[in-house]
Order: C-alpha cells, then structure tokens, then sequence
C-alpha cells in the first residue's frame, strides 16, 4: 500500500475488468477514477493531475499509445504503465517509447500489477530526491562561478539570489582578490538584464586624464588623439549592467558626474554638449574602506549612499578555510583540461592532491585570497607534470612553510580578590559553544556531537545561557 493516497487514472473498455481493478487498487489505497475509452481518458487529463495512469494498449478509437503521450507530454512526472493483451516486444517498445514506465501483460494477478506499480513509485521518489539532492549540492556550493560551502558562502549565495532580481545598485566590498568580478559578472547573469551587456571597468587601472572619456565617451576633437567620436562604457553597457571596479580610486570631480548619472540617468560625451539617455544598472566594488574615506573627505557622502543602496560583503578566504578543498579540486578540473584541451598526454589522468599537500593549503592565511590560491594551483599542476598527485614541493615556498598550528593554552591567572568561578567557568561554555555553532552553521545536532553532548543537554545549556544574558 502506498505511503500517501496516489490519484489513478484507470481506461480500460471492458466495464467488467476495469472496475474489478479499479476495486482492487481502491482496497490498496488508490484513489482511482475509470475512463472507459482514450478520448474520455484525455479529457478526464485536461482536468487533473494524475499521479498514475494505467491504460489498455488496445482501445476503439484513440489508443493506449496515445493516451500515455498525451499525459505524459501533459504531465512530465506521471507514471504510465500499459496493460496489452497481446505482449509484443514491439508493442512494448512502442508505448515506451511514448513514455509509458512500465508495461503488464494480460491476462495478469493484481499483486503483479501492485509490484510493478510499487517499483515504479519507489524510482520515481529516488529520482526525484536525486533531482532535489543535486540541486542543493548545486546552490549550496557553487553560484555562477562562485564556490562554497561554508556559512559566509551560504548566506552570500542566499543574498546573491535576492538581489539579482532586482535592478538596485549595488557596492561589493572585499579584500583584493576575493573575487569582486566574479560576484558582480554572477548577478548580472541571473538579473533579468541577462541578455544584454555586462561592461567592465577598472578605475584604478586607468590613468585620471582619461578616465572621464573611457566611461563617458569622447566627441572628435575633444582632445589631442580624439580623431573620432567613441562610445564611452556607460552607452555599452545600455540596457545591461556597468561594473566599476575599484570606484575608490576617482577623482571628486569624476565622482560628480557619476553621482548625476545616478540620480538623472543621464550624462554628456566629453567634449560635447548633446544629453544622452541611460538605462544601465551600476555595480561598484571596492577593497578600500569607503565609509572612512567620507569621514576623512576623500569620497563623496552623496555618491557614498547612492552606490551602497545594497552592499555586499565578500568574506576573504581565511574566514571559510573549509571551502579551500572544494576550490583546490576546481582549479585543479579546470588547468588539467586545459592542459588536456593544448595536447598535453599527461594530463589525461587525474591529479590528486596528497593529504600533506591539503594540510598545508588550509593552514595558509591567504593574503591575497581566492585569486591567489588560483595561482598556486596552477603553479603546482605545472610543477606536477608526469606525476598523478601534487605534493607539497610542488607548491609556492611560502605555503610550503605553513603548518596547522595549535592554538596556544591560555595560562590562567587568579586576581588577587579572587574569581566569579560559575561565571568564568560559564563564559568558557559560552564561547565553546558558539564556536561548536558557527562550524556547524547553526546545526544544534551536529554541535553538541562536536561537544560530546546531547542534542536536549546543548538545548538546555542554550536556554540557561540566554537568561544569564
């Protein structure tokens, strides 16, 4: 019998048959409606979703074939199975074919058809978590490009998810090499200005003299080398999305004319008096502190607030270590196909990573993030040529020297009027606790095995904890 009441469709033409099944599969927990033919069966389907259908091969009229093309084409989930008389291969195939799952040859016992029917159910809930299952590898792990498993990952992934959606400006902050790009390059993608321009732009990378013209375009003559009219970043990326990397780096005038086109969605060529129209979402990004750089005048206060209507904050790489083996094992799929891709015999068998060799990259402090242990893989699939495993020698020196260092006992001194003794002794539980809470993201089961506790006794210790608050 069946977990939870699964409605069935039943078309069968001989009344007799059909609700002597159809009394049968009610005894077993089915909620089981009859069609006595296939064009009542299609358009019994027009009005509910099935959870089952089975249906004759042989039907007057429109048949059995038919029927389980047109539900499955309908309902893509549905679990088909034909009952034929005549038991071809051909006639098998055929309704397969079409989409049936399974099929029962006549004359048949009920329990035949129940196990077929249980067998099919029983796949189709495996299918279905297996479905469910990827998908959250997927979103838990990774985000256009952007991978991790971690608790500051998860709720950035969650974040991410929010704001794409919107067409809100937005201000990524991080440390260099967190991955800046990256992250505004996978909010454009899942926006819904994903069909047009993503246009980037380095401020800092870009002299001062010509910034202005690389982001609002020049008229011929404008200045010296000017020798024709140019469309600067901002018209590029019309309708799409404009990123300005490292918007820390402008000169007050130049933040001016950002500000209005931020506010009039509107600006001129240099060197022309003409407005152009814009329709353009802006993503800035920056590793410097920009709240500190209005307090000292440095950055304008007005533009400050129009760019951080939705910060976003990157977390560098020392703060989510536990996300370091999943993006050693993607830098290392992506160097070895591409040495693959160029020819390269060797790369055919997989690299692996020795256990030492992974001690060492999660001990490293990363300074400079994400982008450079990107660096430091593909250093070592060089270095590793001919060889199936990466080990330590094949690393940059400095990550060669990091070892996992205990952290140091902490000596414990007595005050001279003594210790709260309970309160210090409290205070420890506290701090064990949330660090045991923040490595398991929140989970309290897997928190109190951490703490060789009961999952009722970490409640309970929680619960007093927050009155002693």
């Amino acid at each position: 019998m069946p977990d939870s009441q699964k409605h069935l469709l039943l078309v069968e033409d001989e009344a007799p048959l059909r609700e002597a099944i159809a009394e049968q599969l009610t005894d077993r927990g089915y909620r089981v409606e009859q069609a006595e033919s296939g064009e009542v069966a299609i358009g019994k389907l027009a009005d509910f979703a099935f959870d089952i259908i089975i249906t004759d091969l042989r039907l007057p009229g429109i048949d059995g074939s038919e029927v389980v093309e047109a539900a499955v084409e309908r309902y893509p989930h549905i679990i088909a199975i034909v009952v034929t008389g005549y038991g071809t291969v051909k006639d098998a195939v055929e309704a397969i074919k079409r989409g049936a799952w399974d099929f029962v040859n006549k004359p048949f016992q009920i329990d035949e058809l129940l196990h077929v029917l249980d067998s099919a159910l029983e796949q189709r809930r495996l299918k279905s978590e297996n479905a469910y299952l990827r998908a959250q590898l997927e979103e838990r792990y990774r985000f256009e490009g952007i991978i991790g498993k971690s608790r500051p990952m998860k709720l950035l992934f969650q974040l991410l998810e929010t704001v794409a959606a919107t067409n809100s400006t937005i201000l990524i902050t991080g440390e260099t090499g967190t991955g800046k790009e990256v992250v505004a390059r996978a909010i454009h993608h899942n926006s819904p200005r994903r069909m047009h321009r993503f246009v980037a732009l380095n401020c800092s990378a870009i002299p001062e003299t010509l910034l202005e013209a690389e982001l609002f375009g020049h008229v011929r003559g404008a200045f010296t080398g000017a020798v024709g009219n140019r469309q600067g970043r901002l018209e590029q990326a019309n309708k799409g999305t404009l990123f300005l990397d490292e918007v820390g780096t402008m000169s007050p005038a130049l933040q001016m004319k950002l500000l209005r086109v931020l506010q009039e969605r509107e600006f001129e060529r240099v060197g022309d008096s003409n407005t152009i129209k814009v329709d353009v979402r802006v993503i800035a990004a920056t590793n410097s502190d920009l709240g500190r750089m209005v307090a000292s005048g440095q950055f304008r206060e007005d533009l400050f607030y129009r760019l951080n209507v939705i910060p976003v904050q990157l977390p560098p790489l020392r703060e989510r270590k536990e996300d370091v083996p999943l993006l050693v094992q993607h830098f290392l799929s992506r160097f070895q196909a591409e040495r693959g891709g160029n020819g390269d015999r060797q790369a055919v068998e997989p690299l692996t990573v020795s256990q030492e060799c992974m001690r060492r990259l999660m001990a490293y402090p990363w300074p400079g993030n994400v982008r450079q242990l990107e660096n430091a893989v593909e250093r070592a699939v060089a270095f590793a040529a001919g060889r199936s495993q990466i080990d330590v020698g094949d690393l940059p020196t400095e990550i060669q020297q990091a070892h996992e260092t205990p952290a140091p006992t902490t000596a414990v001194t007595l005050p001279e009027d003594g210790v709260d003794l309970d309160a210090y002794i409290a205070s420890i539980e506290r701090q064990l606790i949330e660090r045991s809470l923040e490595r398991t993201g929140g989970n309290k089961g897997q928190a109190a095995r951490l703490l060789s506790l009961k999952r009722t006794t970490l409640v309970e210790k929680l619960k007093r904890l927050e009155k002693r608050a």
